[in-house]
C-alpha cells in the first residue's frame, strides 16, 4: 500500500509538470514540500497499523501476560501479645550482712580478700586473742576455787548430818552447814557460766562468715583497734536476688502481685531471669513520686547484688492476631499490608489498610483490616503494585524478629 501511494504521488507530479513551469519558484517549492509531507504522513499511519508478530501479544493483537513476581509470605495466626515497658532496676541481695566484731582488740590478721567467695564459718579476720586468753585463765582459776569451796562445803554438810543424827550438833549449826553448801554450789555454777561466756568471747576473736557468700570491701587493716561498733566487711549471697523497680504512679496501678512479671534483660536485650511481683509500695516516694515494686528470683546468670540492670515489666498478656513488623508498609501515617488475593490474572497482591495496636516481640497487634488465616507479603514491599501478579512462597525466616529485604516496613510505598 505504501508503494502504490508513492507511485500515485510521482504521477501527479509528472502531470503537473507543464503547469509547474509557469509557476514561480516559491510555489514549486511549496508543492514539493506538501507532497513529501503527505507521503510521510501516510507511511506513518500504515506503519502504526501494522503488527509485529514478534511483539508481546502476538499478531492477533492480544494483551501481554505480566510475569508473576516471586514474594515471600506468612500466614497470620493468633498469638500471645504482651503489654510491656522497659525500666532500670536495682538488684538487692536477699541475704546480705555487714560484719561487726564481737570482741575488742587489735586486728592480728586478715584471712580473706575483697570479692572472695567464702564458706559458712570460714575465718575472715583474726583479732588478737591474748587479752581474751588472759581473762579466760582468770575465770578458770575462779571456777577452780569455787569448785574447791563446793567440795569442802559438801563434805562439811555430810559430817553435820552425821553429828545431828548422833545429837552432837545443834539444828542451827546444821542449817548453817546446809546454807554454806548451797552457797558454794551457786558460786560454782556462776564460775562455770562465767567460764563458758569467756570461752565464747575468746571464740569471737575469730571473725567468721555467717553464711556462704562473697566478701565485700575490707576497710580495716592489720594493727587497727576494733570494737563491736567497727564495720569490718560485708558478706553477700547472690543465689537469691531481689529486683527493685520504680514505676510512675499511673503505671503502678496496673501491677498485681503474683500476676505481673518482671524480666531482667541481658546484653542482647533478652530475658535472663524472670519472677512475679510480690510487693507493691502502697505510697510513692515523696521525692520522686515513683512507686517501688519488688520481685525475687533465683540468680543463675551471675548477676551481682547492687547492680543496676535493664528490666521489662509485663503488665498484661492476651491473645491477638499478630502481624510481623517487617510486613508493614506505611504512607502518610497510614499502615498497609500486602495481602495475597485472587484476581483475573491469578494470584495477586492486594494492598489493604490496617489498624495496628501495640508491638511485642517484633509483631504488631492487628485490630482491624486483616483476618486469621490470611497470607501477607513480607518481601519486596516497595516494588509491588496493587493487583500485581505474584508467585508466593513461605517465608524462610518466619518467626524471626526483624529481617526482610531492603525497604521492608519502610515509610514509603511504591504501589499506590
Amino acid at each position: 500500500m505504501a508503494a502504490s501511494l508513492l507511485v500515485t504521488i510521482r504521477a501527479r507530479r509528472r502531470g503537473l509538470g507543464g503547469g509547474m513551469r509557469r509557476v514561480s519558484r516559491s510555489k514549486r517549492t511549496f508543492w514539493n514540500l506538501a507532497s513529501v509531507s503527505s507521503a510521510v504522513a501516510l507511511l506513518t499511519l500504515v506503519g502504526c497499523g501494522k503488527k509485529d508478530p514478534a511483539a508481546p501479544g502476538g499478531a492477533d493483537g492480544g494483551s501481554a501476560q505480566a510475569k508473576p513476581v516471586p514474594v515471600e509470605v506468612v500466614k497470620l495466626e493468633p498469638g500471645p501479645m504482651r503489654e510491656t515497658q522497659d525500666y532500670l532496676g536495682t538488684l538487692i541481695s536477699r541475704t546480705s550482712v555487714t560484719v561487726y566484731p564481737q570482741a575488742t582488740g587489735y586486728v592480728q590478721s586478715i584471712e580473706v580478700k575483697p570479692g572472695q567467695r567464702v564458706e559458712a564459718g570460714q575465718i575472715l579476720i583474726q583479732v588478737d586473742p591474748r587479752e581474751g586468753r588472759a581473762l579466760l585463765e582468770s575465770v578458770q582459776a575462779q571456777r577452780a576455787s569455787a569448785q574447791a569451796n563446793l567440795e569442802l562445803a559438801q563434805r562439811s554438810l555430810q559430817r553435820s548430818e552425821q553429828l545431828v543424827r548422833e545429837g552432837l550438833m545443834s539444828r542451827q549449826e546444821y542449817d548453817q552447814a546446809v546454807a554454806q553448801a548451797k552457797a558454794a554450789q551457786a558460786s560454782s555454777r556462776a564460775a562455770s557460766a562465767q567460764l563458758t561466756a569467756q570461752e565464747v568471747q575468746l571464740g569471737f576473736t575469730h571473725v567468721k562468715a555467717p553464711f556462704e557468700g562473697i566478701v565485700g570491701d575490707i576497710p580495716v587493716k592489720v594493727g587497727d583497734f576494733i570494737s563491736p561498733q567497727t564495720a569490718l566487711t560485708s558478706v553477700d549471697q547472690s543465689q537469691a536476688l531481689e529486683i527493685s523497680v520504680a514505676l510512675p504512679a499511673q503505671r503502678a496501678t496496673a501491677v498485681h502481685p503474683g500476676q505481673t512479671t518482671v524480666e531482667v534483660l541481658g546484653d542482647k536485650n533478652e530475658p535472663v531471669a524472670s519472677a512475679a511481683v510480690f510487693f507493691v509500695s502502697p505510697t510513692p516516694n515523696p521525692q520522686t513520686q515513683l512507686v517501688e515494686i519488688k520481685a525475687t528470683f533465683k540468680n543463675e546468670a551471675g548477676l551481682l547484688a547492687g547492680q543496676r540492670v535493664p528490666v521489662r515489666v509485663v503488665f498484661d498478656v492476651h491473645d491477638a492476631l499478630r502481624l510481623p513488623a517487617y510486613a508493614v508498609a506505611r504512607q502518610s501515617g497510614q499502615s498497609f499490608a500486602w495481602v495475597v488475593a485472587s484476581g483475573d490474572g491469578g494470584t495477586v497482591a492486594q494492598r489493604r489498610p490496617v489498624t495496628l495496636g501495640d508491638i511485642s516481640d517484633n509483631a504488631y497487634e492487628v485490630r482491624e483490616g486483616l483476618k486469621s488465616g490470611e497470607q501477607v507479603v513480607v518481601s519486596g514491599l516497595q516494588t509491588l503494585q496493587n493487583g500485581q501478579a505474584i508467585a508466593p512462597k513461605p517465608h524462610e525466616r518466619e518467626g524471626v524478629g526483624g529481617g526482610g529485604d531492603a525497604g521492608v516496613g519502610s515509610g514509603t510505598d511504591a504501589g499506590q
